[in-house]
């Protein structure tokens, strides 16, 4: 009897089934393939011209690509009501959604995803709760006599800087083996420097929230703003100002011996000040487009997911600039806990949540200024 011949069973290519969603995407590449008007766009036209089919990894690469501005429904002459029903940024905007899940690690935590407003919710609900115990614990009261803005005197500096510490290295290292295993499957090519530059300038600039033309995208209805690219600046260098002045300060407790509470003229709280301000204008401003957003032009499924990051960002913030400014009262153990447990739960959900859009858009940004620097090759398939 003879054996089976597995040879030509093991050389079949590998067959890589759509979601609904993502099958949804590459029938509109198809469409916007042949009609190209919004070919100047995005960067996402200009990848899309490059293919003949649009596999899953394809399509996952174009869709976290995709900035959801909004100008190409606005001006697609196949948009709903048409038969055609071409509606990009509501079809690329659910496969990101599936991205994140897939890519999420540990994998079995990629359903916080499906369920993110319900999640930021009980770990806020949490944060909260730890936070304040331990004040009570600690201190004994939630109000008590001026410390003088010590806030180590009511909780330890060691006690913050290793629970925060254990959960931002956790959050880091969730988004990082996410993105590498995105990255692998939307086969790259090799990195060089001017590719990494241009995406770095393309994702601190976020030049594709300024449209084709630079005057912005659409957002209630046809007319360009650039209002959502520059409220998605303030919150970023918000961020990244708070960031800094965290980071100031770790340098001043370990390495000059400097130790908190600072003075309102100091580099930290200077940078945490702006940062605050920054991260108070971009968050009102996003959650202002987000509500007047009109619904067709996105999935509103991912609603709460949007809603709930930036009421993170707000409360951050909000509570963090409170905290400044009655540091010295009797409620500053009450001020304290509130802002430590609002910023433990955006730290455990940033893996989870909103945050994650950055991460996998600048890998998308990155793969796109390779592949501009590479020789166009028409094959069909993608996986």
């Amino acid at each position: 009897m003879r054996a089976p011949d597995t040879t030509a069973a093991a050389s079949k290519p590998r067959v890589i089934l759509l979601t609904p969603a993502e099958a949804e995407v590459g029938r509109q590449m198809q469409i916007c393939n042949a009609c190209r008007y919004c070919e100047g766009f995005c960067a996402v036209f200009p990848a899309m011209t490059r293919r003949l089919e649009f596999g899953k990894a394809d399509i996952n690469y174009l869709a976290n690509l995709c900035h959801h501005c909004g100008a190409c429904y606005h001006a697609c002459q196949y948009a709903p009501p048409h038969e055609f029903a071409v509606n990009v940024p509501r079809a690329m905007a659910t496969v990101r959604g599936e991205t994140y899940a897939e890519y999420a690690w540990p994998p079995s935590f990629g359903v916080l995803y499906r369920h993110n407003g319900l999640t930021v919710a009980l770990a806020l609900a949490a944060g909260l709760t730890l936070f304040l115990v331990l004040a009570l614990a600690m201190s004994g009261s939630l109000v008590r006599e001026s410390l003088g803005g010590n806030f180590y005197a009511v909780f330890p500096h060691t006690l913050m800087a290793t629970m925060f510490g254990a959960v931002f290295a956790f959050a880091l290292l969730a988004l990082a083996i996410g993105v590498t295993r995105f990255w692998r499957d939307i086969s790259p090519g090799a990195v060089s420097s001017p590719a990494a530059v241009e995406a770095t300038k393309d994702a601190l600039g976020l030049k594709y929230l300024g449209g084709g033309h630079g005057d912005g995208c659409n957002e209630a209805d046809d007319r360009f703003t650039l209002a959502r690219r520059w409220f998605h600046h303030a919150t970023f260098y918000g961020f990244m100002l708070c960031f800094a002045a965290t980071s100031v300060a770790t340098l001043y407790h370990y390495l000059l011996g400097w130790r908190a509470p600072y003075p309102i003229t100091s580099v930290p709280v200077l940078l945490g000040t702006l940062g605050g301000i920054g991260l108070l204008v971009g968050p009102a401003g996003l959650l202002w487009l987000n509500v007047r957003r009109d619904p067709e032009a996105g999935d509103v499924r991912q609603r709460p997911m949007d809603r709930a990051f930036i009421a993170l960002l707000l409360l951050t913030s909000a509570s963090g600039l409170a905290l400044l400014g009655w540091r010295d009262s009797a409620g500053m153990p009450l001020l304290l806990a509130v802002h430590l447990g609002v910023v433990m739960a955006l730290f455990a959900t940033m893996p989870y949540g909103k945050f994650a859009h950055g991460v996998y858009r600048v890998a998308a940004l990155l793969k796109s200024s390779i592949e501009r620097r590479q020789p166009s090759r028409l094959t069909l398939g993608g996986d």
